[in-house]
Order: structure tokens, then sequence, then C-alpha cells
């Protein structure tokens, strides 16, 4: 009886722990495979240039006045040059303004637009850039009072903004113009804040398709614009889902006075202000004021730094950029970048106009496997300014000197690390691997960025980053 009960009892023990030990031992004996992912930190050349990189958005630009009449639009294409990225396009179209023409207001024709594309096509084919500005002052010779009524205004503005909402990756900004000298939003009875406001709020509601940004000439036109003063400014911040956040400062005063020649009320507190929106926006203008000293290069970096500065006018005021930062030199009293100690102040600005991109690390990560690939990259942004657009990153593999394969491995949108992964399970041989990073306009690259180091190839569009053998 006792014998019967031990084995009543024992048995569902014995039962219970032969289940146990079946689903514990394989979990203890059986250890999981470990990875053979290794680390390869890629033998390149991480030293930065110290020469201009010419980019996309960036650096100083040519300019030129371009007539638009019912019948055609002036062919300035000519003044694209290698040297130079990014052009001003000052679009005179005066002619359809009855204070020029004396004998109605009128819209622009078919053919005017057709020309105006067909001028921005031409920029876009060269790989260039533009920012553009339309004006009713003749030849922009600084006349008053030459704009048209409002709502021709307003008119003109949606029929160019259907033009220029095709070529988002082409236009830089557009500065909203259209009033005053020069359309410099000034001197003019319409350069008004009623006036001005319904400017820019059809300019900001004719993009909201392509987002290109939109600038203005003062702080004062953005805070008349949201309706607050001055002295909201510390604690006001324009929300990313405003349609402001795409409101920006165009300054052709720039460096002239302690106002910039009227384009500050308080320089310190709205160049504060206004570096939160050229943090993600293009910023720049025209030097001015031959007598002025804020453009000493000992003086004028740290603003420079602080407003995030996009670009500069090459020819004006052409004494300041071709004659005075050629004869200055960058030294311990500019600032600590070594690398430049002995250059001239021009070669300084140059280089530093909006971002610079200096790669810093190349990481190749794979198993003995090689069926993926991962790649991290660490950038240092040195320049002014950032990146204000989001682009197309590939991944090229090249074998002796040719494209074997690229792919597309996601969007750079201008942090200071990159990383992806790849597939390569059907990819063999040793390669040279590329990183081109751009946007893509009717199934072709275009505005390729380059990094500050000599990595660049010239036939691939793209940056070298590393070699690998599949």
């Amino acid at each position: 009886m006792k014998n019967k009960f031990i084995i009543k009892i024992l048995v569902p023990i014995c039962c219970l722990i032969i289940i146990s030990l079946s689903i514990i031992l394989p979990i203890v004996l059986i250890k999981p495979k470990k990875s053979d992912m290794k680390n390869y930190v890629q033998d390149l050349d991480y030293l930065e240039t110290s020469s201009t990189i010419l980019n996309p958005d960036q650096g100083f630009y040519r300019t030129a006045c371009i007539k638009v009449t019912e019948e055609s639009v002036e062919d300035k294409s000519y003044i694209i040059k290698d040297n130079f990225q990014l052009y001003h396009l000052r679009m005179d179209i005066s002619r359809f303004s009855f204070a020029n023409n004396q004998t109605q207001d009128l819209l622009l024709t078919e053919n005017s637009l057709i020309g105006i594309e067909n001028l921005i096509n031409k920029f876009l084919n060269a790989n260039k850039n533009i920012i553009i500005r339309f004006s009713y002052d003749p030849e922009f010779d600084g006349n008053i009072d030459k704009e048209p009524e409002i709502q021709i205004i307003l008119s003109h503005i949606s029929q160019i903004c259907s033009v220029l909402n095709k070529y988002p990756k082409t236009i830089t900004a557009i500065e909203t113009g259209m009033i005053g000298p020069w359309g410099e939003m000034h001197s003019s009875e319409k350069a008004n804040a009623t006036i001005i406001n319904q400017i820019i709020d059809k300019f900001l509601d004719e993009t909201t398709s392509s987002k290109i940004p939109i600038l203005v000439r003062t702080p004062q036109m953005i805070y008349d614009y949201l309706n607050i003063t001055l002295n909201d400014l510390p604690s006001y911040l324009i929300n990313k889902e405003h349609k402001a956040f795409r409101l920006g400062l165009f300054n052709d005063g720039y460096l002239g006075s302690n106002s910039d020649l009227g384009t500050y009320d308080d320089r310190e507190l709205e160049t504060n202000w206004i570096s939160k929106q050229t943090n993600h926006l293009p910023f720049g203008g025209e030097v001015t004021g031959t007598s002025s000293n804020l453009h000493d290069i000992d003086k004028c970096l740290d603003e420079m730094f602080l407003t995030n500065l996009s670009y500069l006018n090459y020819e004006w005021n052409d004494y300041i950029v071709q004659t005075k930062w050629q004869e200055q030199i960058y030294n311990s009293s500019c600032g600590n970048d070594k690398l430049f100690y002995g250059k001239n102040a021009y070669e300084y600005i140059s280089a530093h106009l909006g971002y610079r991109y200096v790669l810093k690390k190349s990481t190749l990560s794979y198993s003995s496997e090689k069926d993926k690939l991962n790649v991290k990259l660490k950038l240092n942004n040195v320049g002014f300014g950032n990146l204000n657009r989001q682009k197309e990153m590939y991944i090229i593999f090249v074998k002796d000197g040719q494209i074997s394969k690229r792919i597309n491995v996601g969007k750079f949108d201008g942090k200071e690390e990159i990383n992806f992964s790849v597939d390569i399970k059907k990819i063999k041989g040793k390669f040279d691997l590329h990183l081109e990073i751009s946007d893509t306009i009717n199934e072709e690259s275009f505005y390729q960025i380059r990094f500050a180091n000599n990595l660049w190839n010239e036939t691939t569009k793209a940056n070298l980053i590393g070699k690998i053998n599949l």
C-alpha cells in the first residue's frame, strides 16, 4: 500500500521534471550563434581642404537684370560660369505697370511666362541654383512709385508662382521684392505694412505646394506680418506648422552701418531672433558701406555664424568683396581655425558661406557572410549655415573606375551622422564605395553635395567613403 502511494506521488513529479528539463536544457546547452559582424574604419583622407567648395544653394553669387516684356524674356544665361554656383535673377516686369507703360496695368502674357520658365530651365540644366526677385523698377535703376495697383501685383504673384513652383530644387529662395527701388520694399508709397503683408501672404499661399523659402527685406516686415512687435521677439518662436516658418530675410544693407542701413531697429535683439529662422532658411544679401568697419574680418565672423549666412553678392560692394577682403588676413585675432591662418578674408568667407561638411570618420560593418553592409559616417559642418533642404542619398559601387551598382539608401537632412544598411548578397568583387547626396529631377541627378575633403570623384559626382572586397 505504501509503495503504491509512493508511485502515485513520484511518477507525476518525475514526469514534470522530465518535461521541464526538455524545455530548459536546449536553452542552457545550445548557445546562440555569436555574430561575427566586424567594424572596419576606413583609411581615408579625413583632412579638411582649405578650398572653397561649390555646393548647391550657397556661396558668392553673380547677378543679372532681366527684362520681361509681353513678347519675350531676355536670355542672360551667358552669365553662367563654372566657378559660381548661385545666381541672382532680377526680373524687370516694369512693362506691365501703368506707371511705366502709361497705358494700363497689364497681366503677364503667356509668352512672358514661357520665357521665364525657359530661362530657369537653362540654370537647372547647368546644375546651377538661383535666387529670384521681381520688380517694377525699370532696369532696377532706383526708381520709386512704379508699381501697379495691389490687385494686379497679387495677380502677377499668382502668375509668377505658377512657374516657380515647378522648380523648387533649382530656386534657393524667392525675394518678395515687387515694391520700391530695386525691389527692396522701401521708399515707394506702397511700401507700407498693409500692402507688404498682402504680398507676403500671397507668396506664402501660392508656394505652399513647393515650399520655396520666401524672403523679405527687414525683420520688421516679418513681425508686422505676425502681428507682433519688437518687444515680443525674445519670447516669440515661429511654429513649424505656421506658414511663416518659411518666411526669412534678405539683407541688402549687410554690415553697412550699425542698423545695416535701416535693416535693424535693434541689431542684437533682431539678429538673435532672425537666427531662429535662418537656422532652416537661406540668408544673405549685399555687403555695403565702404567706410563701415563692421565687415572687417576680425569683427564680422561671429555674426556670420550666428545668422547662418548662406550667400553674398560678389559684385556689390565690389570694393569690399574684391579689394578689402582680398587684402585682410585671417589669423588668431579672427578665430581659431588654424587651417585658414594666412588666408585672406575673401578665401575664408567664401569657403564658409552656407554649409560645409567635412568627413571625419567612415566605418563599414559586415559579417563573414557578407550579406549586409552597414555604413556609419561622422560629418562635421564647419560652415556659417546649414543644409536647408532634404536630399537623396545613393551608395555607388565602383569597380575599375566604372559604376557597377547604385542604390538609394534614404534621405539626408543635414545631420552630422549618417547611418544606413545595404543588401550586398548579390554583389561580388572589389569596389570603391562612393556616396552621392543629390536631388532627383526627371529621373536625373542634380545639385550634388561635395564634402570639404579630397574625396570627390568628378565622374560619379560623389564622395569616396571606403573600399570593400566582397
